[in-house]
């Protein structure tokens, strides 16, 4: 039984890696803000960080803040997991953080930089978008009477299930470094997306494209989110809103 420690073991993807493991009998403790014995704000440290790791092989790397602090908070894991003698440390990134130019990108990529850097043996793992990220998304963006969507950008959504399967698995095995990215299996247009998500949900809603500016925009529909030569998830975007809606 091995012990590891998965940050973020609260969130949409850190829960279902905890469930995964504990499932195959290994120790897994869970940090996050709130949830005890392990309750630690990763921008902070502190001494429940080190207790939370002492012991630990493996540290599983899935908290993130959008909004702001990630690069502090691999800073203060990274110091803790040195202290402790942690084995591997596994993160999971995004694909297209070094070809997008978003701020949540960049600090992205600036945290793979620092793992890389750690000195620690290290696993990196870039994803295209979650289901459920494009689905709130849309959901949003369908408030009013016509959903609006970037024109011209294609998406690759996949399935939060099976990205856990795949850090599970990449946890428990040696140290990698940036192991192959991993893309939903089609790639699609957000407004054939968009058109996916009204069906499923019931709304009526006109679906319109708008052109925008800029470099991140020009980079999204150039393809820089999307890996189709990595094209390994199963679960398409209908049969996750099938699921999702009981349609």
């Amino acid at each position: 039984m091995t012990t590891i420690v998965v940050t973020g073991g609260t969130g949409t993807l850190g829960r279902r890696v905890t469930e995964r493991l504990r499932a195959e009998g290994h120790d897994v403790r869970v940090l996050s803000r709130r949830t005890q014995p392990y309750a630690v704000d990763l921008r902070v440290g502190g001494s429940v960080l080190d207790a939370a790791l002492a012991g630990v092989e493996t540290v599983v790397h899935c908290a993130s803040a959008p909004r702001g602090g990630d690069e502090v908070a691999a800073e203060r894991l990274i110091a803790a997991a040195r202290r402790a003698g942690v084995g591997h440390l596994v993160y999971i990134s995004i694909v297209g953080v070094d070809r997008v130019p978003l701020g949540y990108y960049r600090t992205k990529l600036a945290v793979e930089r620092r793992i890389e850097a750690s000195g620690l043996g290290w696993t990196v793992l870039r994803t295209t978008q979650f289901h459920d990220l494009l689905a709130t998304i849309l959901g949003s963006l369908a408030k009013p009477p016509v959903l609006l969507v970037p024109a011209g950008v294609p998406d690759q959504p996949v399935e939060v299930g099976e990205v856990a399967d795949r850090l599970a698995d990449l946890a428990l095995a040696a140290p990698a470094g940036r192991v192959a990215d991993m893309g939903g299996p089609e790639v699609r247009s957000l407004d054939s997306l968009a058109r996916a998500y009204l069906r499923a949900s019931g709304r009526r809603r006109a679906v319109a494209q708008v052109p925008l500016i800029g470099r991140t925009y020009r980079a999204a529909r150039a393809g820089g989110l999307l890996t189709p030569e990595r094209a390994v998830g199963r679960t398409t975007f209908e049969e996750y809103l099938g699921r999702r809606f009981g349609v």
